[in-house]
């Protein structure tokens, strides 16, 4: 899976934690998606995934979804883009 990274950004704060956003198109489908990460520490992160401007197919969302679950650097990809932001912001 072909992922383009658009847009990243990334906060902390001692309440929040870690908070990052990820914009990023897939090669063949129609329509961008957003990630967004959370982490306490840093290294642990959860995520959220969901189409950045207008509802789409269900079943791209969750190939996306799976890709992200079993490939751990694409993971990794998005999560260190926003990392990267974290200081420029």
């Amino acid at each position: 899976m072909n992922i383009q990274i658009t847009n990243a950004s990334m906060k902390h704060s001692a309440e929040d934690g870690y908070v990052g956003l990820v914009e990023f198109t897939v090669e063949g489908h129609p329509l961008p998606y957003e990630a967004t990460f959370h982490s306490t520490n840093g290294k642990s992160w959860s995520y959220g995934l969901r189409f950045s401007k207008e509802s789409g197919s269900e079943e791209l969302i969750e190939a996306v979804e799976e890709y992200l679950d079993e490939d751990d650097a694409a993971f990794d990809s998005l999560v260190e883009a926003a990392k990267a932001q974290l200081n420029h912001a």
